[in-house]
């Protein structure tokens, strides 16, 4: 089994970038869940949380790796995906509702289900950057390499990754540009199309570029048209 292909590697890249791309929000409610206990048990809250989180999140990416083979659920899943893209550009998310965990117990359920509750996301990005492996049984273990590098660095570098998204705009619209590209990838493996977008490189190529233009561009013109109305606001009130 030759693991060292351009394609393994490639994919477990995206796989990477995605886990590190919509992991902002993951980060956020480890935070929140354990910010009420002692110091000296916030560090377990958030390790066990995100073992637990973890471990739900490659049993479900696995499970969908294995439905992609059900008619339809290529498309479905690619278009789902395409509107993750369009809402990472664009969302507001409010924290509000994750309580924090007054006990070590109640901090790593609160963890677990709130990942698990927003890690939708997450687990179609990655079985679709997965499931373009030429290889079944790479599939599994793209899952697997792909989580245990960037957890890691969600868990303890979580905050550094969010301040640099927040100095760094357009690494945000890469991001967009990089699901929108793994959407529209999981759109061509469609077996109902019988090969209609990806036995010809050239519609292929067309497709994709087509679908991230208009993704990142459509997430574009809403951002400017929100800062324009943000900054009439503003204008009128002084």
């Amino acid at each position: 089994m030759d693991f060292f292909t351009v394609e393994f590697f490639t994919a477990l890249l995206t796989i990477v970038f995605i886990d590190l791309i919509l992991a902002g929000d993951n980060a956020i409610v480890i935070g929140l869940a354990a910010r009420k206990l002692p110091q000296h048990q916030q560090k377990k809250a958030v390790i066990w949380g995100t073992v637990g989180a973890v471990g739900i999140r490659v049993i479900a990416t696995l499970l969908v790796v294995q439905l992609l083979s059900v008619p339809w659920l290529n498309l479905v899943g690619g278009l789902l995906l395409l509107w993750i893209a369009f809402k990472l550009l664009v969302q507001e998310d409010s924290h509000d509702n994750i309580k924090a965990g007054n006990t070590l117990w109640q901090s790593i359920r609160t963890i677990i289900i709130a990942d698990a509750a927003m890690g939708i996301d997450n687990v179609i990005a990655v079985a679709g950057a997965a499931k373009g492996s030429s290889h079944s049984e790479h599939e599994m273990i793209l899952v697997i390499l792909g989580l245990i590098i960037s957890v890691p660095v969600v868990v303890w570098g979580s905050t550094l990754f969010i301040k640099l998204i927040n100095k760094f705009e357009w690494i945000v619209y890469i991001g967009s540009a990089v699901l929108a590209y793994t959407a529209a990838k999981m759109i061509t493996h469609e077996k109902q199309f019988h090969g209609a977008l990806d036995e010809n490189k050239l519609i292929f190529w067309l497709f994709i570029i087509i679908v991230i233009i208009l993704t990142v561009g459509s997430g574009y013109m809403v951002n400017k048209r929100k800062q324009a109305s943000a900054a009439q606001k503003s204008s009128q009130s002084h």
